[in-house]
């Protein structure tokens, strides 16, 4: 005899769905995933498979990805010692040439296969083509009192998306890589975070999602659990103040202020390692990791509550 299981399950989840896919179809997500979800095929095919979901139900989707750590494992392989400061690498020449091979092709490639099991029309780009980030070498700056030369990492001139636009009409899904270009067509290297938020705010994106290996924002850095559910901007200021961002936090934390300021009108930032955490976020109140807004006071009253 075989068990018959309960379709009332399905049904629910159907039903308590289908108010956020009304609200959301034919609206622009630009989700950002850090490389470390692509360390195996398993935890890749998990993050895609929920993107393909709300591809499938009309939200139109900018994936934007990472690879920091297969550009670390790369680097490392040639002999070249990575270096961050302040949560953002340090790029010269030789190195480069390895974040353009690893970025554009291992990363880029290994998204679209899936995405073509998972039977998603998806187009790889990068900032390169079609004029899509333009973008000048950082100049030095100060950072903690030193002089930081960072090399070959860009700062953003302008996000032309009409290469993105026209993707999206045909009803192709984008696959960003963050690899982007001077006017003199000369390779520069931009922080991923950076580059979603300004491909959010030239779409005016109704959410930018950041999908990290940290669960959220954390209110306490030695606290795993005090995960701040939603704040503004104030408050994030409040947290970088207070020394509850760090590292990697510093640049996604510029990146949210940059993508609210710029039109988006939610960023979320979660973790790939808590399961469907990119559904919870967009379908339930409660979600599963941090919601940022210019001000809590947009926010529902069931949201406030969740």
């Amino acid at each position: 005899m075989v068990l018959r299981s309960d379709p009332s399950v399905a049904v629910r989840a159907l039903r308590s769905a289908a108010p956020y896919i009304r609200m959301y179809k034919g609206k622009v997500f630009v989700i950002k995933a850090s490389g470390g979800v692509f360390g195996d095929i398993e935890s890749t095919r998990t993050l895609i498979e929920q993107v393909a979901i709300l591809h499938q139900v009309g939200i139109r989707v900018v994936l934007v990805h990472g690879g920091g750590p297969q550009l670390s494992q790369i680097q490392e392989s040639l002999g070249i010692t990575p270096r961050m400061v302040a949560g953002r690498r340090v790029t010269d020449e030789k190195s480069m040439e390895v974040t353009s091979m690893v970025l554009n092709g291992l990363v880029n490639t290994q998204i679209l296969g899936i995405c073509r099991e998972l039977d998603i029309a998806a187009v790889g780009v990068s900032g390169v083509d079609a004029g899509l980030v333009r973008a000048h070498k950082r100049p030095p700056v100060q950072v903690e009192g030193q002089t930081v030369d960072y090399g070959l990492v860009g700062d953003i001139d302008l996000i032309d998306a009409k290469v993105l636009q026209q993707l999206l009409e045909d009803g192709l899904m984008p696959v960003v890589s963050p690899v982007s270009a001077d006017d003199k067509g000369t390779l520069l290297n931009i922080n991923a975070d950076t580059v979603a938020a300004g491909i959010g705010a030239a779409l005016k994106a109704e959410k930018l999602m950041l999908v990290t290996g940290a669960p959220g924002i954390l209110e306490s850095l030695e606290d795993p659990r005090s995960i701040i559910s939603y704040t503004d901007l104030a408050g994030l200021k409040k947290l970088k103040d207070q020394g509850s961002l760090k590292d990697g936090m510093l640049p996604k934390a510029k990146a949210i202020e940059e993508a609210i300021r710029g039109g988006v009108r939610r960023v979320h930032i979660t973790s790939y390692k808590t399961p469907d955490s990119i559904l919870a976020e967009v379908f339930t109140n409660e979600g599963t990791g941090t919601l940022v807004v210019e001000n809590v006071s947009a926010l529902s009253a069931a949201e406030q509550h969740a």
